[in-house]
């Protein structure tokens, strides 16, 4: 079991996916970089729980989304969603639109819960 649950763990780095920031890092990304959040939720799951002081902006609204998006490209945009799994395409959307240093949670707004991160209700 411990072997299983190991080679679930690398194997984002061993298909050459990056796994994207730990919890740790999004927040010294926020904090010292003035990174920011950005929830690619959809509006119902944003609702019932986000990460707190996200932004949000569902995944099929990107490419219109300037509002919700920063205007200076050069700070970190933390991009989170439940799971991290459509964080990863939004990831990719942000850095075709000049966003350079987009990266995803890993984990997404699990591992925020995990980590003990304050977390919202709208």
């Amino acid at each position: 079991m411990a072997l299983g649950s190991g080679l679930m763990l690398l194997w984002p780095s061993l298909s050459g996916k990056g796994a994207g920031v730990s919890t740790a890092e999004a927040v010294r990304l926020i904090n010292r970089e003035k990174g920011v959040l950005l929830d690619v939720s959809e509006a119902a799951e944003y609702a019932a729980a986000h990460a707190a002081g996200s932004r949000h902006l569902p995944l099929g609204q990107i490419e219109a989304g300037a509002k919700a998006l920063p205007s200076n490209k050069t700070l970190p945009l933390i991009v989170v969603c439940p799971t991290g799994a459509r964080a990863g395409r939004a990831a990719q959307q942000l850095q075709k639109l000049g966003f350079e240093k987009a990266v995803v949670l890993a984990g997404g707004l699990n591992a925020w819960r995990e980590a003990n991160l304050p977390i919202e209700k709208s």
